[in-house]
């Protein structure tokens, strides 16, 4: 090894201490660990590596939280985060994360605990078949426990480097045997000679996925009129680029890190629907380019499904390949697009009209669905009339009292959200209002969307958050992470709110809660048409009753209740407290 790590006696302790050492070498810069008796080891050699500023540490006490805030740290920073845990259960309640990461590619890398081989299939306490516990989709290793041999530190740098350059999910499971540890030596002078691989690692894992970029499709933009760009979650600005290099419209979610340009197209899902009130764009389109995973309305896959439409994904899209009604045509790492030749006037008319319509038609509708609420009149504040300047405080007072629906607390959320923040979407019926109207914008944008689930929003938050303000660009040290989630969202994963314990440095973040009592996203499928009333509130609205202020107050966080416009935009732009869980009641409807 690059620097020579000191030496216990102990296997397992010398196994932790080359297994993580490298790990860092290799530039993993973060490690979760939950407490555990199995995993002790690791744990204190953890803490080790912090004391000595090698590595930052995040404790933990619940395994499906920590596995989660690993998951927003990962997917905002583009490194590897390990999590340590015990054996049994601990390791089942990764789960979660663990299916999130591979649908998302995220690179999450469990790290758990095991009993020694003699100790399997006797009933011994805290003992189960944990090898492949996460299913066929995450690769896993198992290791039988250190004996302290002379393979045993190549064996350990092996596994470091695997899991430093996962691209996905990765499972490594490491047994240990009785004595659990020893007191871990002092790594100053380790930590002071060992090189700082992180940047060389970084490079090199940027560099190896371009050199996966092999399947390049050539396109000449006057061969391809009447096209979309899609862009679902994780698309990153390679769609934009490639719809502005194409001439054609782009259609870019709000999880895409697409959305912005001048080809975006907002209203997509009206000009789509079987009711567009453009069907002489719906019915035309002939080739769609996909990119990400578009998780957000049914008129995508539909479209895409069509006989009449010839669809190429570009790029990766999660662990599986994007494929609506296994109608794409081609599936290929990346393009490259020729624009019109300027000579080619019929060509280029043609594209500049097939755009043109797309822009103009999709801001017509967002402009027919836009806020009625008159604004006051300025220049009434500046008249000498009394009269007149009485009637703009009352116009503005009006305005400012206006209670807050989805559609002004998805518009509020984004507009306080800028390049250095970050933005975080969780699961319910907000995203979809969201992604149906807000401008577009250069923001970055996550959520949990390889499954779609509500599980984990709040530490997956705190995990970008960390990410972001802490060890990401210098940009986004001063911002602040925004989450825009649901009641039932927040009640789910109240336990991540827990954090800051033992001195550990904790992020800003914002936890906006729309409350509508329940799970409204159900009333937009058919079962709200179909079910009974009761049985429909009973098992799927599922009507809750919290405190949300107590709530907050129980964990640490600081609370506000916005209930009108001037509320939810005071409390969205105050630096005033460093966490806080802002709750805005909204109607059911």
């Amino acid at each position: 090894m690059p620097a020579s790590l000191p030496r216990t006696g102990n296997p397992a302790t010398d196994f932790s201490l080359d297994f993580l050492a490298q790990l860092v070498q290799r530039g993993v810069t973060d490690l979760v660990v939950c407490p555990g008796s199995r995993s002790q080891a690791l744990s204190l050699v953890a803490a080790e590596l912090e004391r000595v500023g090698a590595v930052r540490l995040h404790v933990r006490i619940d395994e499906r939280s920590a596995g989660f805030f690993a998951l927003g740290l990962a997917a905002e920073t583009g490194r590897a985060v390990p999590v340590i845990t015990t054996s049994g259960t601990a390791v089942a309640n990764l789960l979660p994360a663990m299916l999130e990461a591979f649908h998302a590619t995220v690179p999450l890398v469990a790290v758990t605990a095991d009993r020694p081989e003699e100790l399997l299939g006797i009933g011994a306490n805290q003992a189960t078949t944990q090898p492949g516990i996460f299913g066929p989709n995450v690769p896993h290793e198992a290791v039988q426990a250190p004996v302290g041999a002379p393979d045993e530190a190549p064996l350990a740098e092996r596994l470091a480097i695997r899991a430093a350059d996962t691209r996905g999910p990765l499972h490594l499971n490491l047994a240990f045997r009785d004595p659990l540890s020893v007191a871990v030596p002092e790594l100053d002078e380790w930590a002071a000679a060992a090189p700082d691989d992180r940047a060389a690692a970084d490079q090199g894992r940027a560099a190896a996925v371009q050199g996966d970029a092999a399947d390049t499709l050539d396109i000449e933009a006057a061969d391809w009129p009447r096209t979309l760009v899609i862009a679902g979650a994780a698309a990153g600005p390679e769609a934009e680029k490639v719809a502005h290099e194409g001439g054609w419209p782009l259609i870019a979610e709000a999880t895409s890190g697409s959305r912005y340009g001048r080809n975006l197209v907002l209203a997509y899902r009206q000009l789509l629907g079987a009711t567009s009130p453009r069907p002489d764009l719906r019915d035309t389109i002939e080739r769609v380019l996909v990119f990400g995973h578009p998780t957000l309305s049914r008129e995508i896959p539909q479209l895409i499904a069509r006989d009449d439409v010839h669809a190429v994904v570009v790029g990766p899209t999660g662990g599986e390949p994007y494929n609506p009604a296994h109608a794409v045509a081609a599936h290929v790492d990346a393009v490259r697009v020729h624009p019109v030749p300027p000579a080619d006037a019929d060509a280029r008319t043609e594209s500049r009209a097939w755009l043109r319509e797309w822009v103009l038609a999709s801001r017509a509708l967002v402009e027919a669905g836009a806020e009625q609420t008159p604004a006051p009149d300025i220049e009434a504040s500046r008249s000498s009339d009394t009269a007149v300047r009485g009637r703009f405080a009352k116009q503005e007072l009006a305005v400012a009292r206006t209670k807050v629906d989805r559609r002004m607390l998805a518009e509020a959320v984004w507009s306080a959200t800028w390049p250095h923040d970050r933005l975080v979407l969780g699961a319910s019926t907000l995203i979809r209002s969201l992604d149906a109207q807000v401008a577009g914008k250069p923001i970055r944008v996550h959520a949990n969307r390889g499954l779609a689930g509500i599980d984990g929003t709040i530490a997956t938050t705190l995990g970008v958050a960390v990410g972001s303000q802490l060890g990401g660009p210098v940009s986004a040290q001063g911002g602040v992470t925004r989450a825009l989630i649901g009641d039932l969202t927040l009640l789910h994963d109240a336990s991540s709110l827990l954090i800051g314990q033992g001195g550990e440095w904790a992020p800003r973040v914002q936890l906006i809660v729309g409350n509508d009592g329940g799970g409204t996203i159900f009333d937009d499928l058919e079962v709200a048409r179909t079910a009974a009333v009761e049985a429909h509130t009973r098992v799927l609205y599922t009507p809750t009753r919290v405190d949300l202020e107590a709530l907050a107050t129980a964990y640490g966080w600081s609370y506000c209740r916005a209930e009108t416009r001037a509320d939810l935009q005071g409390a969205l732009v105050s630096r005033e407290h460093e966490r806080i869980l802002i709750e805005v009641p909204l109607p059911r409807g």
